[in-house]
């Protein structure tokens, strides 16, 4: 087949492009821009309306990206190694939420700082966040695993990292293309309408599945077509060559015959089954790797496992806090157990305080969306987030600061219309500017209620960074006067924010809603300070 002259970068922007991609979210940094870049100058990908705008920042990237794949479809994120950094709350916790639609992030790491502030190995990320891994040896594996990592992502239900490096980055090779585009994924919203949610409640639950994936992570590896064990005669020495490390081996044997046993990997977790029989079998064991010695580190657990005892072999338990009866247990004590915790103080959710003016938005949202079908409301880091349980069950996702407006934006990229973003005052000026400028520039058809109860109330009423300037922040972003509406959260003005919400559902850009009135907590702590202060300057009187 004809083979197409691409930069690594165009390969993989290549690659998502025939393996149904419906949209990449991205900032630039060097040397992952250009992936971005083909795919906007591409006519296939214009022809297919894949979404390919800039974001504000990586972090907001991330959660578009993830409120794509929420949405059923397939999405692609890419950054430099630092952006990563940026992303990283979105990236860790999304290990945890999972993966609905195939969701691909691409991370571009800089060995020598060609062009950055250091060299950070993103595998470690991976490794900490516990997803699975691919890292391509050549141009034609990077093409291949932007499409391959779709629908291992889909298999898995968790977002796939991809690690290249400058070299492979920026070098050019014959690439073969796939006989066939895969189709676009029909939208489809994720059958546990929780799994986005996380709440402590939740997201313990999501971290054990995580924690019993890994198993199944590990099969992917032992059976990846990208990872191999080349077997050979002398067994002085045995060599693991990872990702572009292999291609720069087989460099300096152009017959391809290497004369010692290689492992190959290009799909972590690493092939365990591999490298203990190359350890077994040779002398000593060179590592080939580009980046931190992630694999080299691991090697010498793998040796010992035998001699450490941990987490890892289930001495102590895997998750959840370290106890003295557990470390007693571990060190062959008798552990005297506690009587079980009567029902009467077992723990109990949380819930809003009597008078939370949330109390009404959600109350109005709820009979409106109702309307238009479930499955649609974004929500963030705040008081608000109990919305999640009964008895209201409003909201379909919390994953962190500000992802309720880029979530909500990536659904409605991906067709989900209307989407809904709710997120209170403090988060909008800390993560959510950025998002709702995102949604402006695009034109994004989501509705965004800023509920404002004029403090920093989950954390104890401190003081909030947006009291006095939302409306000032909405129309410096771009948000149109007349799509930008502010209005009293109380019972008696309930039915104007339904008839509110019905009309800016309806309207094809963004637009903002501030329902507002002070916390109630705050409200009477205020009020006893002023009675305080009152009587204080009486006696002075």
């Amino acid at each position: 087949m004809q083979k197409s002259l691409l930069l690594g970068v165009e390969a993989i922007a290549q690659g998502a492009i025939d393996g149904g991609m419906s949209g990449v979210y991205a900032y630039p940094g060097t040397p992952s821009t250009e992936i971005t870049e083909y795919i906007q100058h591409s006519k296939q990908a214009q022809e297919l309306n894949i979404h390919r705008d800039w974001a504000a920042n990586e972090k907001t990237a991330m959660e578009s990206a993830l409120g794509m794949s929420y949405a059923g479809k397939r999405s692609m994120v890419c950054m430099k190694h630092v952006g990563l950094n940026v992303a990283a709350d979105c990236f860790m916790n999304a290990a945890i939420t999972g993966a609905n639609g195939g969701m691909l992030i691409v991370v571009a790491d800089d060995p020598s700082m060609h062009s950055s502030q250091n060299e950070q190995d993103s595998r470690v990320y991976g490794k900490f966040a516990m997803m699975p891994i691919l890292e391509p040896s050549n141009q034609q594996e990077a093409y291949d695993m932007a499409r391959f990592g779709f629908e291992l992502s889909e298999a898995c239900e968790i977002p796939v990292l991809m690690r290249i490096t400058t070299r492979l980055a920026h070098s050019r090779a014959g690439v073969v293309r796939a006989a066939e585009v895969a189709a676009q994924n029909d939208m489809k919203l994720p059958e546990d309408k929780v799994q986005f949610v996380l709440l402590p409640g939740i997201a313990r639950k999501r971290y054990k599945l995580l924690l019993n994936n890994q198993a199944k992570f590990e099969v992917a590896s032992e059976e990846s077509q990208y990872n191999s064990y080349t077997d050979a005669a002398d067994k002085s020495m045995g060599i693991i060559a990872c990702g572009l490390g292999y291609n720069y081996l087989m460099e300096n044997y152009p017959n391809g015959e290497c004369p010692y046993p290689v492992v190959k990997i290009s799909q972590y977790p690493i092939p365990r089954k591999m490298i203990e029989k190359i350890t077994s079998e040779c002398d000593k064991v060179m590592v080939l790797e580009e980046g931190y010695p992630v694999v080299e580190e691991m090697l010498k657990g793998y040796l010992e496992k035998e001699a450490v005892l941990g987490r890892l072999d289930g001495t102590l338990s895997r998750d959840g806090e370290l106890k003295p009866e557990m470390v007693g247990r571990a060190l062959g004590f008798e552990v005297e157990e506690g009587a079980e915790v009567p029902s009467m103080v077992s723990a109990r959710p949380p819930a809003l305080c009597v008078g939370c003016s949330h109390i009404d938005v959600y109350t109005a949202l709820n009979e409106v969306v109702a309307e238009y079908g479930e499955g649609r409301v974004f929500a963030d880091i705040g008081c608000y987030t109990l919305g999640a349980l009964p008895p209201f069950n409003a909201i379909n996702s919390c994953v962190d600061m500000g992802a309720s407006v880029t979530m909500a934006k990536g659904a409605a990229d991906a067709g989900l219309i209307p989407s809904v973003a709710v997120i209170g005052d403090s988060t909008f000026t800390h993560s959510g500017m950025t998002g709702l400028l995102d949604a402006v520039n695009e034109k994004t058809p989501i509705t965004v209620i800023i509920s404002d109860n004029e403090s920093i109330s989950m954390t104890g009423g401190q003081h909030s960074s947006a009291k006095g300037k939302l409306e000032a922040i909405c129309e410096g972003l771009g948000v149109e006067e007349d799509h930008l509406h502010v209005l009293t959260a109380v019972p008696k003005k309930r039915d104007d924010l339904k008839d509110l919400l019905r009309k800016e559902f309806e309207y094809q850009g963004v637009s903002v809603i501030i329902p507002r009135r002070v916390c109630v907590q705050k409200n009477v702590r205020d009020q006893k300070i002023k009675k305080a202060a009152k009587a204080k300057a009486a006696v002075k009187a």
